[in-house]
């Protein structure tokens, strides 16, 4: 199983995160969905990302059943020679699960392996945790979607999204599975 997550943010005080779970990098639907809602997040700090968002991800393994065996962020997996979130990420299980990291925007002293994908003039910029940033980058490139994000990671930036507009108190929802 194969696990996208995002996260969202209203200021310092709380954030919605959400992942997509999925059986193949080509899928076109996910199979389960998981969003849920954390307070008192840390504040945002230029290359110490991953201090804000990882706790929001652990938080959502809670409610999974088991662990997947891949796993997809919105953000670098290493910033030049420093770990980013998804290295973090990737110690977090022991270096276990293999994370790839998508930014859409460069980060200064990254080196992402630029990815474009249908018409876009903007490329994504693909790092990874143990796996080959371009062997990584070819995974995103074959991800289903016409558009320079793939689908799939559209769906779990919208649903971290929604999650953090409407939502009143902390709840947890999950769907499918």
């Amino acid at each position: 199983m194969i696990a996208a997550f995002d996260a969202h943010y209203i200021g310092d005080e709380r954030a919605s995160a959400a992942a997509v779970l999925f059986r193949n990098y080509t899928d076109t639907e996910s199979v389960a969905e998981f969003v849920g809602l954390t307070g008192a997040v840390s504040p945002y700090m230029p290359g110490q990302f991953y201090r804000r968002e990882l706790p929001c991800i652990l938080r959502l393994f809670e409610q999974f059943d088991r662990a997947p065996d891949e796993m997809l962020i919105d953000g670098y997996a290493m910033l030049g020679d420093q770990p980013g979130l998804g290295q973090h990420l990737f110690q977090s299980f022991s270096g276990k699960i293999l994370v790839i990291g998508v930014a859409k925007s460069k980060y200064r002293n990254s080196a992402g392996v630029e990815v474009f994908r249908g018409r876009s003039k903007r490329p994504l910029y693909v790092t990874s945790a143990g796996v080959d940033p371009h062997e990584a980058s070819e995974i995103i490139r074959l991800m289903h979607g016409a558009h320079r994000v793939p689908a799939l990671l559209k769906r779990v930036d919208l649903l971290a999204k929604e999650k953090i507009h409407y939502s009143s108190g902390v709840r947890v929802g999950k769907v499918g599975y």
